[in-house]
């Protein structure tokens, strides 16, 4: 059997380091001509720097692919656009964008400000729409292609002190569904990956007690490696007959995350008001009730 990428052109964002990194050298190795893109900021979006992404191209170059390096910012939907031209003028066509790129500035809510919200959602959320929305218009033309967004349990599920990661992720989700619904008859499909890796993201996770660190070592048996290997697929024409899902990946564990749908329903005839919702609706829903968990409550065994 080939390589299951052989002759497509992937762009992938946040390609410096981590996860972005490990889905460049994946899709290089399966035959994929790719430009990475990486911003080369800190991890709260602040300085610049080609260097990241020029690095690994010479990586993949030394491993016999072909691959160009990008420096701007998926937050600038020009910059977005240049991305996908780039591809397109360097390797003449491209086939899969893999949204990647992502930044953190974790803090309580009570203490959040408006920057940090803005500045994590510019480039998670629009950053996933900007690239997205470059590639669709020769999507549709060559009637074929895939997305491939980075989503996360601290917005499937949940997190504390992030606020603004958990609602760009989740709307990420969202985003990825409308797609795969509004450019299925172009056969393009688009799919959410939540990984679980050490990375430099991952990295930045508060550390105060001996638990936590104890979970953060367990972590770090999960190598971005592990997620590459679902990105890749997600890419190729191996998978296309899978759109609007969501997976995580797990060290070698793949899941099916399920999508929000109706878990149980109450009925009254005549109509409801506050005293019989109390009364009657919320003692019937309540066994149904989503607890306020985190997303180490759901993942609570050990990475396999």
């Amino acid at each position: 059997m080939g390589n299951t990428l052989d002759g497509k052109v992937v762009l992938v964002t946040g390609a410096g380091g981590g996860i972005g990194r490990d889905i460049a050298l994946a899709s290089a190795a399966q035959g994929a001509a790719v430009v990475v893109n990486d911003l080369g900021a800190s991890l709260k979006g602040t300085g610049q720097s080609v260097s990241a992404a020029q690095k690994v191209v010479e990586e993949i170059k030394a491993a016999g692919g072909d691959a160009i390096a990008d420096g701007g910012s998926v937050a600038d939907a020009d910059a977005a656009r240049n991305m996908v031209e780039v591809a397109v003028k360097e390797f003449g066509r491209i086939d899969a964008v893999v949204n990647n790129a992502g930044i953190l500035r974790d803090t309580f809510f009570h203490k959040m400000s408006y920057e940090d919200f803005d500045a994590v959602v510019k480039v998670h959320l629009y950053g996933a729409f900007n690239t997205s929305r470059a590639a669709a218009d020769y999507f549709r033309e060559q009637e074929c292609g895939a997305l491939v967004h980075m989503t996360s349990t601290s917005g499937l599920i949940g997190n504390y002190a992030q606020a603004n990661y958990s609602a760009a992720k989740l709307g990420i989700a969202a985003l990825s569904k409308s797609i795969a619904l509004d450019m299925k008859r172009w056969n393009v499909r688009s799919n959410c990956i939540a990984p679980f890796a050490w990375s430099r993201m991952i990295s930045s996770i508060k550390i105060d007690s001996p638990e936590q660190e104890a979970r953060v070592e367990k972590i770090k048996q999960m190598t971005p490696a592990k997620v590459a290997v679902m990105a890749a697929y997600l890419a190729s024409d191996a998978a296309n007959d899978v759109t609007g899902q969501i997976f995580a990946v797990r060290n070698n564990e793949i899941l099916l995350i399920n999508q929000p749908r109706p878990v149980r329903s109450v009925h009254r005839g005549e109509g409801w008001t506050p005293e019989t919702i109390a009364e009657h609706a919320i003692p019937a829903l309540k066994a149904n009730f989503a607890p306020l968990e985190v997303s180490a409550d759901v993942f609570s065994w050990d990475p396999v």
